[in-house]
C-alpha cells in the first residue's frame, strides 16, 4: 500500500506538523501492521449489538475517567486535519465508475487507476470551471476524464490532455494551476482511507502513520462482512450511539432473546428494566481511550474508529468474533457508518448467504434509532456541545464510554469538530420521516450487494407480472372447447399466484430497500 500525492499543489495546508512520535493509545503502528489488540483477540466475544443490556439507576455515583487522566496537559489540542480517515470499502466500489464522497466537510472523488493499480483520491474539482470530476469517467487510458470539456488527469494529479489547448501552442496542461489536488491514499483492511490535506510535508505521511490496523478483518479464518451508511445526525451522536451498550435492549425489542439466551445465567432480562452494567474508562488520552465492561474491551482510536469485544461463558474458548466500527464525520448534522463484524466460527455462513441479506437486520437496527437521535442532536445544539455534561443526568455505569468520550471531545478539541471548510453552526432542519429514514440513497447506491439484489428483485416483479398478464391473455385468447377445464384452472392458478407474488415482492422491496418505518410502540 502506497500513498499516493499529487506532484503540485493548488492550495497548500499551514497545518502545524504532526507530532508523529506520539502513539495511538502508547501502541505503535508499524509499517508492517500488528495488533493492537492482542491482549483481547483470542477472547471469546460477540459483537457489541448482541451483548449490551440496559442499567437500571444506580445511586453510586461514578467518575468514569480515571484522576491520572485530568493531570494531561491542557496544551494536548487534538487536530483533526492530521488523522487517516476511512472513504468506502473496496467491495462496495465500482473500479469502472468514479464516486463522489463527502468526508470532515471536503467533496472528494475516490477512482481505480488502472495504470498504478491503486485506489485515488482527488479534490472533487476540475481546475478548468470547478465542475465535479465525480461526474466524469475513466478514460481508454485510465485516465479519470472531466465530462465538461474533456480535461484528464493521471494518478498524480497532472493534468494530461486539454482538448481545447492548440497542439502547436503552449503546453498548458503543464501549467500548475491545470493540477488536480490528489490526496494521500491508502488501503487498509479493504477499506480505502485518505490524509485529508495535499500539503507536501505529508507526501510520505504513511510510512510515518498508517491508519488504525485491525487484525481479523485480515485473518482469513475470521469472516468480515462490511457495510456502510449514510447517517441522518453528526459524528459525535453516531460515536455515542455506537459506544452505548444499554440502550439496545428498549430500543430494539428484536435483539432481547438473541440476548435472554446468553445472559439468563445471571440476571433475567426484561424489556422494560434491563439490569446494570459495569462499565469503566481505564485510560485515556489524545489518541483515544480504552474502556472495560463485564464481557470485554472497547478501543475508541480517535477520531474515527470504535472496535468492541466481548466474552460471554457460553461460548467455547476457541471461537471469538469483534465488531469493527469506521465512522466519517461529512458535514454538522451528517455521518457515515462503515462496519463489519469479523468472526472465527460459522464462517460458512458468510459463503452461501449473500452480504445483501445480512444488511436487511444490520439496517433494521440503524432504523430502530435514527430517528430520536436526530430529534436528539438538535436539542444538543440548543443548549450547546460543550454544555452537554451538564445537560445530560449520566449516573449509571453503562454510560462510562459515552461520557468518557464526550470528556475526550471536550478536553482535546474544543467540545466539538474544527471542520476544515465554512459550515453554518445550525443544523439542517428536519426533513419527512420518509426522507429521513430511506435506505436507498443512505445505503443501497452505495453497498454493491444491495445494488444487484434490487437489480434482480425489480427484474423478478416484472417477470412476475408479465407471466400473469400472459396467462390471462392466454386464457381468454383460447376457445373454450380448445382447452381442458384442468389447464384452464391451471392458468387462472398461476396467473392469480404471480400477481400475488408480484404485489408482496413490491411490497419487500420498498420496505427493505426504501423505507422503513420503524414504530416502537408496535413493536
Amino acid at each position: 500500500m502506497e500513498a499516493a500525492l499529487r506532484p503540485c499543489s493548488m492550495v497548500q495546508s499551514t497545518l502545524p506538523t504532526l507530532p508523529f512520535e506520539k502513539p495511538i493509545l502508547h501502541l505503535t503502528f508499524n509499517s508492517i501492521p500488528t495488533s493492537i489488540f492482542r491482549p483481547i483477540r483470542q477472547c471469546t466475544a460477540r459483537s457489541r449489538v448482541s451483548t449490551a443490556v440496559s442499567s437500571t439507576v444506580s445511586t453510586e455515583q461514578i467518575n468514569p475517567v480515571e484522576p491520572d487522566v485530568q493531570n494531561h496537559s491542557q496544551e494536548e489540542k487534538f487536530n483533526w486535519l492530521l488523522q487517516w480517515y476511512p472513504v468506502m470499502p473496496v467491495s462496495d466500489l465500482d473500479k469502472r465508475i468514479p464516486l463522489a464522497k463527502k468526508v470532515i466537510g471536503l467533496d472528494v472523488v475516490v477512482w481505480w487507476d488502472r495504470n498504478e493499480n491503486a485506489w485515488k483520491v482527488f479534490d472533487d474539482m476540475c481546475p478548468h470551471r470547478l465542475a465535479p470530476l465525480s461526474e466524469g469517467r475513466i478514460d481508454q487510458w485510465g485516465r479519470l476524464q472531466c465530462v465538461y470539456h474533456g480535461w484528464c488527469f493521471n494518478g498524480s494529479g497532472d493534468c494530461k490532455f486539454i482538448p481545447q489547448a492548440p497542439p502547436d501552442g503552449p503546453p498548458f496542461h503543464t501549467f500548475k494551476k491545470a493540477c488536480v489536488s490528489v490526496y494521500p491514499t491508502t488501503v487498509q483492511n479493504d477499506i480505502v482511507w485518505f490524509w485529508p490535506n495535499t500539503d507536501p510535508r505529508y507526501k510520505d505521511i504513511l510510512m510515518k502513520k498508517q491508519p488504525p490496523y485491525i487484525p481479523e478483518l485480515d485473518d482469513p479464518s475470521y469472516t468480515r462482512l462490511m457495510g456502510n451508511r449514510d447517517i441522518p445526525y453528526g459524528y459525535e451522536i453516531l460515536i455515542e450511539n455506537l459506544m452505548d451498550p444499554a440502550h439496545v435492549i428498549l430500543g430494539q425489542s428484536f435483539e432481547v432473546h438473541m440476548t435472554e439466551t446468553r445472559v439468563a445465567f445471571t440476571v433475567k432480562v426484561d424489556r422494560e428494566g434491563g439490569r446494570p452494567l459495569e462499565m469503566k474508562i481505564e485510560k485515556l488520552d489524545q489518541s483515544g481511550f480504552i474502556g472495560k465492561q463485564e464481557w470485554g474491551t472497547n478501543k475508541f482510536i480517535s477520531p474515527c474508529v470504535f472496535y468492541a469485544s466481548g466474552q460471554l461463558p457460553s461460548m467455547e474458548k476457541t471461537n471469538g468474533s469483534a465488531s469493527s466500527v469506521e465512522t466519517k464525520k461529512v458535514s454538522p448534522g451528517h455521518s457515515r457508518l462503515i462496519w463489519a463484524f469479523p468472526r472465527n466460527f460459522g464462517v460458512w455462513i458468510d459463503r452461501v448467504v449473500p452480504r445483501w441479506i445480512f444488511h436487511l437486520g444490520q439496517n433494521l437496527i440503524l432504523d430502530s434509532d435514527l430517528y430520536l437521535l436526530h430529534v436528539s442532536e438538535h436539542k444538543i445544539m440548543d443548549i450547546g456541545p460543550s454544555n452537554w455534561l451538564k445537560a445530560c443526568f449520566v449516573p449509571t455505569k453503562s454510560d462510562a464510554c459515552v461520557v468518557g468520550f464526550r470528556k475526550w471531545l471536550i478536553k482535546y478539541a474544543g467540545g466539538q469538530v474544527n471542520w476544515p471548510t465554512k459550515f453554518s453552526s445550525s443544523l439542517p432542519p428536519t426533513p419527512p420521516k420518509e426522507q429521513l429514514m430511506d435506505r436507498y440513497w443512505s445505503h443501497v447506491v452505495n453497498c454493491g450487494s444491495c445494488r444487484v439484489a434490487i437489480k434482480g428483485l425489480n427484474a423478478l416483479e416484472v417477470v412476475l407480472q408479465v407471466v400473469s398478464v400472459a396467462a390471462i391473455g392466454i386464457l381468454a385468447a383460447t376457445k373454450q372447447s380448445l382447452m381442458s377445464v384442468s389447464a384452464r384452472t391451471a392458468l387462472v392458478s398461476m396467473a392469480v399466484i404471480c400477481f400475488a407474488a408480484s404485489r408482496w415482492l413490491s411490497h419487500f422491496i420498498y420496505k427493505n430497500f426504501h423505507f422503513h418505518d420503524y414504530n416502537h410502540a408496535l413493536r
